[in-house]
């Protein structure tokens, strides 16, 4: 019989390799690379007997939609969808002292209070830890059940025996299967032992929340073959300098993704934030030049944030580009079309662009936004203290529609603001843009247009 080869597996991302190296080629870690031991391997098929066939259905039908649990809390059901899926796993994800058991804790004592059973299994913290933990949040007499414990057929065991409705894993990178030989958050352990709680989510009916770490690159650790595994991937976001923290759905095949959660932290846990836009601009001054207002779209939630832009002179050497909250290479972008097609000498300068709040912007729609902060910078002119901006902006300097125009605008009048810079409208099917009443709706086809508001000859904006 043949020696079996040694594979070597990279802890950060799961790549295989067949020797051992100082640093992974796929993720570029270092010292993450280890023997996978052969236990862990599967081996060759075994004979069986035949398997029977597979029946398969009519693409046209009809299902009922999955039962839903409410967790309680609003924030988390609107990224979930409306709430918890029987026999569904779900993957939290979030730097260290985020905020992940403080939310996760806070639900299951809101689902026990309403005679739901939960369980919470902590491979990371003691017993009194957690009640210290539940007191500060004011949910100590809430009737969870409690365990401190890592090894996964104990808890198996355990969860074999049980009807609850809800099983929180805090976390799935402390779990330890006895029969692989490996320590525990290494790529085979966190696989395993991934599928063995999925399977008893699955079989027997709960809900099952399993807490991740997350590299310093801000992906969860461990293979990427659990995010394919669950159900749902969640992570929570924000700065611990910052009070704002948000809840971010990747995945979910039970609603949308890209919803946001958003909360705060405070003394008492983690608060819900009902209309985020207006806690986003709460400090904001509107006569402070290199200040716009986005309108932009998370999931199907309107939010209104600040981009603050400042420029600084350069005297010599390469100028600085320092971006917080948004994509450096599409600033890079932004400022050469500023230069090229619409004459701003941004070249001897530093330029600093910040999304304030903490959140962190990904749609295209803000280019608008932050086009009109560095026009302010750069002119020393404030916007508009009631105008918001949105709208994409190409290499030729046109500006581009951007989806969910009338929701952004009406978030933008329900918040006082009566002014909307967006692109100008297209004829498609002779529809008009409905604009909420005493919104004032400013077109801008170029993004000279807009810089001329600025620099121009009026100087108005």
């Amino acid at each position: 019989m043949a020696k079996p080869t040694p594979r070597y597996i990279c802890a950060a991302c799961g790549a295989s390799f067949p020797k051992w190296a100082g640093r992974c080629e796929a993720c570029g870690g270092w010292n993450t690379i280890a023997e996978e031991p052969l236990a862990a391997r599967p081996g060759p098929a075994a004979k069986s007997a035949p398997g029977r066939p597979v029946t398969f259905v009519p693409l046209a039908g009809s299902a009922a939609p999955p039962p839903r649990t409410p967790t309680g809390i609003a924030e988390l059901d609107r990224v979930l969808g409306g709430g918890l899926v029987e026999a569904s796993a779900v993957l939290v994800g979030g730097d260290p002292g985020i905020g992940k058991s403080t939310l996760l804790l806070q639900a299951a004592a809101v689902m026990a209070a309403a005679g739901r059973q939960v369980l919470y299994v902590s491979g990371e913290e003691s017993i009194d830890q957690i009640r210290l933990r539940a007191r500060r949040l004011g949910v100590a007499e809430a009737p969870i059940g409690l365990a401190a414990a890592v090894n996964l057929r104990d808890i198996a065991a355990a969860l074999e025996q049980s009807p609850a409705a809800l099983v929180v894993i805090d976390s799935i990178q402390t779990m330890w299967l006895d029969s692989i030989d490996s320590a525990p958050g290494t790529v085979t352990q966190v696989r395993a032992a991934a599928f063995e709680l999925i399977r008893l989510a699955k079989s027997r009916g709960f809900a099952l929340v399993l807490v991740g770490h997350v590299t310093k690159d801000g992906a969860i650790a461990g293979p990427r073959v659990v995010e394919h595994m669950v159900d749902a991937v969640l992570y929570f976001e924000g700065d611990r300098g910052h009070q704002f923290r948000i809840l971010r759905g990747v995945k979910n095949r039970f609603g949308a993704t890209d919803e946001i959660g958003v909360f705060e932290m405070t003394d008492r846990g983690l608060a819900e934030v009902t209309n985020p836009s207006a806690l986003f601009l709460a400090e904001r001054r509107g006569n402070v030049a290199g200040s716009a207002v986005f309108a932009g779209l998370e999931g199907t939630r309107p939010v209104l944030l600040e981009v603050q832009a400042l420029l600084a002179p350069n005297p010599g050497g390469a100028p600085r580009r320092s971006v917080i909250g948004w994509d450096g290479g599409r600033l890079s972008m932004l400022l050469a079309v500023l230069e090229t097609r619409c004459g701003l000498r941004l070249s001897g300068s530093d330029v600093y662009l910040n999304i304030a709040g903490g959140l962190r912007v990904n749609e295209p729609a803000a280019d608008l936004a932050v086009a009109a902060a560095i026009a302010s910078a750069v002119s020393d002119r404030p916007t508009h203290p009631g105008t918001v901006y949105f709208g994409e902006v190409g290499l030729s300097g046109e500006v581009r529609q951007v989806a969910q125009a009338e929701a952004r605008l009406k978030e933008a009048a329900k918040l006082g603001f009566d002014t909307a810079c967006l692109p100008r409208r297209l004829a498609r099917g002779g529809r008009a843009l409905a604009a909420p009443a005493g919104l004032r709706l400013d077109e801008i086809g170029h993004l000279a247009d807009l810089v001329a508001h600025f620099v121009g000859a009026d100087g108005g904006g």
